[in-house]
């Protein structure tokens, strides 16, 4: 799990690090272009086609030297664009500029003719973390001429332009992948960025994490290797029981394909029963949809305390009385998953929030978000709002889309490193509610439920869509859950 420290922290952070292992500022830049070298070796291998490295007058034009010394004696074709005179740059851009390798072509920005980046490869290593004004000038020249090119767009650590800490102002270099080194910064985390980022690699240069907690602001970015660690683990005399009851409450008269969707994702994430609390004229479509589902019309509130978990509100309508949700979340004694017009009732009936069971699981989209907290001037507003209400209400507040983010209680946010754009489809998020809910169900305590529901979830649509891509649908994401276990290498 990678701390995501503030862009503006970043220089500081780099010089304490290569204090503490007496090393220069220099080496850590070396270590930072070695990574950039092994990501691109897999990514374009077999790549015959020109490179070109801009590389503005800071330590990020400094690590775009440092680059194209490594791809020109690994032998590509290389060209690096400057744009300032040798002695007003840098004292590591200085160091690398003077490494440089015969072979590697030096042209100014002035006498550069950008048509010959079409086709072939471009670095842009002008700005970094360090940019925190809008564009101007020769810079915002080179951009806009970039971003017209047909050409495949590497930043590195951040697309130029963007700022780490805030929204951009502007433009900015529209990147097919950006190469962060050691951990995201935010802004590249946001939805106002999406179309500047690309795909987001986080390359490694050997700062460990122990190290980043001094500069920690609470906020994590959760990666692959992370989540077997909160995984539970069964043994072989585990029966259905040990894998959790659960109940789900939702469905309408004609929408009963979100809680069937819930239904199966939670059975396919290995919950051991599932209950559903729907109406009985529509009971059929359950029992034929899914036949290990046990389906119920009436609804005990004396015996919710027999499940282990329940889950709230997908297909449900928005006709339900507000009084019927006040006496389920009265009656619970445990943590609950309110999703979709769960959250819709409690967005109209602001009082039911003071009834959430503490450590329950609320699952809103972007806009299921601002009815239930209030409108955001960005995200960066909108993540600060998601904090402030878990810890108000003590619940865990999953803010879904690219890079998922849950807010703890305590402060602590984690954003998601899996999923894909083609995600995007009808009922993906019932899916979500169904597999949270299996987990909590399975006894995983609610944050590790939450962590493990998001990041399954994203796996799962990553292998879904891979043959599909924009065809995928949410039944698909369904049939892949199981492939997520195997693919993380979970019992």
């Amino acid at each position: 799990m990678l701390e995501i420290i503030k862009g503006s922290r970043v220089s500081e952070l780099d010089k304490a690090f290569v204090q503490s292992k007496g090393i220069s500022s220099w080496d850590l830049m070396e270590s930072a272009a070695t990574s950039f070298l092994d990501w691109f070796k897999i990514h374009f291998k077999d790549c015959d086609k020109g490179i070109f490295i801009f590389c503005g007058p800071g330590n990020n034009g400094g690590d775009g030297l440092a680059i194209a010394r490594l791809l020109e004696m690994e032998g590509y074709g290389l060209t690096v664009v400057t744009f300032e005179d040798f002695m007003n740059c840098s004292h590591d851009y200085q160091i690398n500029f003077k490494k440089l390798p015969i072979g590697v072509r030096v042209i100014s920005h002035e006498g550069f003719d950008y048509d010959q980046v079409q086709e072939n490869i471009c670095v842009d290593a002008i700005f970094g973390v360090g940019v925190n004004r809008p564009l101007s000038g020769k810079y915002l020249e080179c951009i806009n001429l970039l971003n017209q090119a047909k050409s495949q767009k590497i930043a590195i650590d951040m697309p130029s332009g963007i700022p780490s800490d805030g929204i951009l102002e502007g433009t900015a270099f529209h990147a097919d992948f950006t190469c962060s080194f050691q951990f995201p910064k935010m802004g590249l985390l946001i939805p106002e960025h999406a179309d500047y980022t690309g795909k987001v690699e986080i390359l490694e240069i050997g700062i460990p994490s122990v190290f980043l907690k001094s500069f920690s602001q609470n906020r994590f970015f959760l990666q692959r290797q992370d989540i077997p660690l909160f995984h539970k683990h069964f043994n072989n005399f585990s029966h259905k029981g040990d894998f959790g009851r659960i109940l789900l409450i939702g469905g309408s008269k004609g929408k009963m394909g979100a809680i069937l969707l819930s239904s199966k994702a939670a059975l396919r994430t290995g919950s051991g029963l599932v209950h559903v609390h729907a109406p009985f004229e529509e009971r059929f479509v359950l029992q034929i949809g899914a036949p290990e589902v046990m389906v119920s019309a009436d609804l005990d509130f004396n015996s919710l305390a027999q499940f282990d978990a329940v889950g709230i509100g997908p297909g449900w309508g928005v006709e339900i009385d507000s009084y019927y949700l006040e006496k389920i979340l009265k009656s619970a004694k445990k943590p609950v998953v309110i999703d979709a017009d769960g959250l819709n009732l409690l967005s109209k009936n602001k009082h039911l929030l003071d009834l959430l069971p503490l450590n329950s699981i609320l699952t809103p989209h972007l806009k299921e978000f601002e009815r239930l907290v209030g409108p955001s001037t960005d995200h960066f507003d909108r993540l600060d709002k998601a904090r402030e209400f878990s810890s108000k209400f003590g619940i865990y507040l999953i803010l879904k889309g690219a890079y998922t983010s849950i807010s703890c209680p305590e402060g602590f946010q984690y954003f998601n490193s899996s999923g894909t754009k083609y995600m995007a489809t009808a009922g993906a998020g019932d899916v979500l509610t169904g597999i949270i809910t299996s987990f909590l169900g399975q006894g995983y305590n609610p944050l590790h439920a939450a962590i493990c529901g998001v990041y399954h979830h994203g796996l799962a649509g990553e292998l879904a869509s891979k043959n599909k891509r924009r065809g995928m649908i949410a039944s698909d994401i369904i049939e892949a859950i199981p492939e997520t276990y195997l693919n993380l290498g979970i019992d």
